[in-house]
């Protein structure tokens, strides 16, 4: 089948009655971005479709860039027609065929947005149904569970029918929500956490806490990699990795601290070190990776103690996930091989065998004054290796640009 237009609807941006107009212009810039390439597309919108005309293009290859889109609800491949029952049929028969391989049960669903047709919704199906169904062999009526449904969207700009609905990410425009800042290790939950927090259209700044040479380039280049799948989802295509020097206050505590309040404390140098980037480059919020209970440093308490450092919103789009339903949507963003490399990051270092996983606040601080690392927090900001990821052209730590897993 030909198809020539693909038709766009737009997600829960739709609820935003006083930011809407401003949300509908984000998410059409966004599409267009991915789309740049593809000169032959055309573009039309209303207030709630998004239509692109294809002019010859594949449309798997727009399909492809859609399903990076933060935004959108669902995409239909269509076929114009003039809003006439018999060129409607027509089209309908050889849409409906090329859809279907033997016996099929099908119906007919109008919606009828253009009230200058002569007709009821209900009245235009009936009256395209009993012209495609003696047509198309096999072909039988089921209103209820049909296998099949002819969508026909009679609407002011022209006349649309599609048999198949593509659901869309979702979510919010890519950017559209202000500027957050992501720790980013190299396991599973960072990289969803990361995946989340962008489809609610924050635009994501990564921060990972590097301890040469207790962590290998191997490490860095997992975060590289995983950060190339997320930038996908960008409205850019990029993301910036701020890569903190960690290692000296990670022997600083080691050195002076009691061991079991070691990831704490590493914790709690983490997010100090977090709120000062915030502070420097306007970012509202920090957000982690950390799920409720799946591990010591991820206790209520422990998040409790943590969070004492910072007056930023910290925003945990996991914390309530089962490590299986992690697993899940790192698989489908394609993340997962990646996270589980074997290449351990800094929070693995100096792990104690007992960690503390109800901290009391006053002990914590008690160890964090033994420490005295303020000075070395200071100097780990100054010394941060900005580097800015493109999911077009692929960035290596490596010079041979390999890794052996």
């Amino acid at each position: 089948m030909q198809y020539d237009i693909i038709l766009i609807r737009y997600g829960e941006m739709t609820l935003k009655k006083k930011n809407y107009k401003q949300f509908l212009q984000k998410v059409n810039e966004n599409i267009k971005k991915k789309c740049a390439d593809l000169k032959d597309l055309k573009y039309f919108n209303t207030d709630y479709r998004f239509y692109i005309y294809l002019n010859g293009v594949d449309y798997n290859e727009v399909i492809n860039r859609l399903n990076t889109v933060v935004g959108l609800y669902s995409y239909s491949l269509c076929v114009s027609v003039e809003p006439d029952y018999d060129k409607i049929a027509l089209k309908a028969i050889e849409l409906i065929k090329g859809e279907i391989s033997g016996p099929t049960t099908f119906k007919v669903e109008t919606n009828r947005s253009n009230k200058e047709f002569p007709a009821t919704s209900i009245q235009i199906s009936q009256e395209v149904a009993k012209r495609v169904l003696p047509k198309v062999d096999g072909l039988k009526v089921d209103v209820h569970n049909p296998e099949i449904t002819l969508n026909i969207d009679l609407r002011s700009e022209g006349t649309y029918i599609f048999v198949k609905e593509i659901k869309g990410l979702g979510g919010y425009p890519s950017g559209i929500q202000g500027k957050g800042l992501l720790m980013m290790s190299g396991g599973i939950d960072s990289p969803v956490a990361g995946f989340l927090t962008i489809k609610k259209g924050v635009d994501l700044t990564a921060i990972h806490y590097y301890s040469p040479p207790y962590t290998s380039l191997n490490a860095l280049q997992k975060v590289v990699d995983l950060l190339e799948k997320l930038a996908v989802y960008t409205s850019n295509g990029k993301i910036r990795l701020l890569v903190v020097p960690f290692t000296k206050v990670q022997d600083r505590i080691h050195e002076k601290a009691n061991q079991i309040y070691m990831v704490t404390l590493m914790r709690r140098a983490m997010y100090k070190i977090a709120d000062k980037i915030c502070a420097r480059d306007g970012i509202s919020i920090i957000v982690n990776g950390e799920s409720i209970g799946q591990v010591a440093s991820q206790t209520l308490e422990s998040m409790v103690v943590v969070n004492e450092v910072t007056n930023k919103p910290i925003i945990r789009p996991v914390a309530t996930y089962d490590k299986e339903e992690i697993i899940a949507v790192s698989r489908k963003i394609g993340t997962y091989d990646i996270s589980i490399r074997p290449y351990e990051d800094c929070c693995t270092v100096f792990v104690p065998e007992h960690p503390v996983i109800k901290p009391d606040l006053e002990k914590v601080k008690i160890e964090e004054e033994k420490c005295d690392f303020d000075d070395l927090i200071e100097e780990a900001v100054r010394n941060i290796e900005v580097i800015t990821l493109n999911y077009k052209d692929k960035y290596s730590v490596f010079d041979d640009d390999t890794i052996d897993i």
